[in-house]
């Protein structure tokens, strides 16, 4: 009779086996969908273009469709317009065309409704699919913005960041955080808002962007029987990092930068294993200028990033002015999400 051990084991391998291939088929389920839905837009924009066929015949489709399938979803007039939209928007790219089936139909409508350029749309399908994002975190992404935010942000990764993580860790920092899901004050200080972080640390840790995983806050450093305390000490999964945090609820100060050197490199010496790479620190400022934190960053030797934060939704209106032509934009999304840690 086999130990319990030794089965453990064999259940585990599988359980992983099942599940493995249970994911495979859901994918090829969904590929197949997806093109089947990608054919159907083109069969109606053909038949639009070259018989002139109007606007009703997806009407008169979707209800024939449902006499002739009764009880199958998918073709109701509304999803027959985004498999339109689909064929429409992706049809003369080279590159998106693949991805859409590689996400779900869900998202896909997601992406189509609420993006208007195709940068925008290549961001978020690679991201959706790299980081398997839910239809739910995929939509809060879009609605704050998650897109310009990572284009613009503000680090000196490429300075000091070894080459093969500089572009996921470009992924890991934003240039604005949307904190709308906290209950603040009008005259709140830091210690109120590290507190009230901790007390949402759900919507917190999604409004990151995924992959951290919190340690703990006023983290504590003793140097020469000196205590010293990082405001949030986070651990991001797959960069293998300690993440520092600092919360300013004022604007950005030159001088925050040499505090955050100082934590990194403790941390690095006396905090991180074997196994991790060397710690990232984040400045959370409420507001920042932006030349000021170029000069700050150019001579730092430890990777930071500074972002600024708002407690409502709304982004500043002159990041739309920041944000690079289509060309740069699309070299950046290629740089940051084709490249793995």
């Amino acid at each position: 009779m086999e130990s319990p051990q030794e089965y453990k084991r064999f259940f585990t391998e599988v359980r992983n086996r099942i599940r493995s291939a249970q994911y495979e088929a859901l994918k090829a389920v969904n590929k197949e969908l997806v093109g089947l839905y990608w054919d159907l837009g083109k069969m109606i924009v053909q038949k639009q273009i070259l018989a002139g066929w109007g606007k009703a015949v997806v009407e008169t489709l979707a209800k024939d469709l449902k006499n002739e399938f009764p009880g199958q979803l998918g073709f109701s007039a509304t999803n027959l317009w985004y498999m339109v939209q689909l064929y429409t928007v992706y049809q003369s790219d080279t590159f998106l065309p693949p991805m859409v089936g590689e996400i779900g139909w869900s998202h896909n409508r997601i992406i189509l409704s609420k993006c208007s350029t195709m940068p925008e749309r290549q961001f978020y399908l690679t991201a959706t699919k790299k980081f398997g994002w839910t239809k739910r975190v995929l939509d809060h992404q879009i609605d704050n913005k998650t897109f310009e935010k990572y284009l613009l942000n503000q680090t000196n990764f490429d300075q000091v960041a070894p080459e093969k993580f500089q572009d996921q860790k470009k992924l890991a920092v934003k240039d604005h955080y949307t904190f709308d899901f906290l209950e603040l004050s009008e005259d709140y200080n830091e210690h109120e808002l590290e507190l009230a972080l901790i007390k949402n640390i759900r919507g917190f840790l999604m409004e990151l962007g995924g992959d951290f995983c919190f340690i703990g806050n006023q983290y504590r450093l003793l140097i020469e029987d000196e205590e010293f305390f990082v405001d949030l000490l986070l651990y991001h999964r797959r960069l293998q990092s300690l993440v520092a945090i600092e919360l300013k609820t004022g604007d950005f100060m030159p001088e925050y930068k040499g505090k955050m050197e100082f934590y990194l490199n403790v941390l690095n010496d006396k905090v991180k294993v074997p196994n991790e790479n060397d710690a990232i620190g984040i400045i959370i400022c409420k507001n920042k200028k932006r030349l000021i934190v170029e000069y700050s960053l150019k001579n730092s030797a430890v990777p930071i990033g500074i972002a600024s934060y708002s407690t409502n939704p709304v982004l500043p209106d002159y990041y739309r002015s920041l944000l690079p032509n289509p060309e740069e934009m699309e070299r950046s999304i290629d740089r940051w999400l084709e490249k793995e840690p």
